[in-house]
């Protein structure tokens, strides 16, 4: 029989792993919570325990820790059934809604609730995702950032990043900030904030998520002077390029990216300029999941310009570079 010394246990962790849970493919969830409990050293406060609920459980997989009691589901399960309950219960008459807001944990990874979005064929219909906020806290977040792969991964994620306790450091210290996060994410708008005290059409009915309207970049990211101290997981790339681009080796290029690199592809998006295609081609991807689509015209005095952005882990600048100067179409 097995036993564990747990005199220095602060937290029981019960994971249900029976075997309704292990066919819905919950067997991989163990497997990641006690990684990043080792990740962080915490195998001597932190005791993992699988148990079984016979078929009980519906969520699959839930998990229980103690003393606090908190029950944590996997979110796109969850949330998917949660959300078509709603939209079921609003198409009855039952209730009205205009809008629905999804808070997460400050550990939580935002992939899979965008991503749920866009999997779910009903939810697609139904839902469009308006923006990805991140709240940042100006006073603590660098040693977070240097410490903590989460953060790092939230702000890339992020459309709008409000940067809030800003009374609480120097402007100069919020300006080193700002351009550390504009290294992670050159896209994302950023709000100051004391009390997290912002206008809500800032950050409500504003659409940054959608790579039709135009994507900004932070200008100070595309200075070639402009360098960073940091050496941050997270970071970021962005091309800008006049000459029209091949649809066939665009293709091949992004079909590559999803299978190999699509782990570390946190999030990417751009608007390309297409040889022969009188429309712009808008494209978006979270991790492996990519979607591009012919949007509008050009117009007729409008430059046409390719821009991407690559948000991620461990990029390679001069191999993206690399090909994606290999998709630039040949002179005719």
């Amino acid at each position: 029989m097995a036993t564990w010394d747990l005199s220095n246990t602060k937290n029981h962790v019960f994971i249900c792993n029976g075997s309704s849970c292990d066919r819905a493919g919950a067997e991989e969830l163990p497997q990641a919570i006690r990684k990043e409990i080792s990740k962080r050293e915490l195998d001597d406060s932190i005791h993992t325990t699988r148990t079984r609920c016979n078929g009980r459980c519906h969520d699959k997989c839930v998990v229980i820790t103690y003393p606090t009691g908190i029950w944590c589901c996997t979110v796109r399960g969850d949330l998917i059934r949660i959300l078509r309950t709603l939209v079921f219960s609003m198409e009855q008459g039952q209730v009205k809604f205009d809008r629905v807001l999804i808070e997460t944990t400050g550990l939580a990874d935002p992939a899979p609730v965008a991503q749920t979005f866009f999997m779910d064929s009903i939810l697609s219909e139904k839902f469009e995702v308006d923006s990805i906020i991140t709240v940042v806290d100006s006073k603590h977040i660098s040693m977070h950032l240097d410490g903590h792969d989460e953060a790092q991964e939230q702000i890339a994620f992020a459309d709008v990043i409000i940067l809030n306790k800003t009374d609480l450091v120097s402007n100069e210290q919020l300006d080193m900030l700002e351009n550390r996060i504009s290294q992670m994410n050159p896209t994302a708008k950023c709000l100051h904030a004391q009390n997290c005290n912002v206008a809500l059409t800032t950050i409500l009915g504003i659409n940054t998520f959608d790579v039709n309207h135009k994507l900004e970049i932070d200008p100070h990211f595309l200075e070639d002077h402009h360098h960073h101290h940091h050496d941050d997981m997270v970071s970021s790339i962005a091309f800008r390029e006049e000459r029209p681009l091949d649809m066939e080796k665009v293709n091949q290029w992004m079909s590559y990216l999803v299978q190999e690199k699509g782990e570390d592809l946190l999030r990417y998006k751009g608007i390309l300029y297409i040889q022969g295609m009188k429309e712009r081609l808008v494209f978006q991807g979270l991790h492996m999941l990519f979607a591009g689509r012919p949007d509008r015209k050009w117009k007729e005095n409008e430059e046409k310009l390719s821009q991407l952005v690559f948000i991620g882990k461990n990029l390679n600048k001069k191999e993206l570079e690399k090909q994606f100067n290999n998709c630039i179409a040949n002179n005719m």
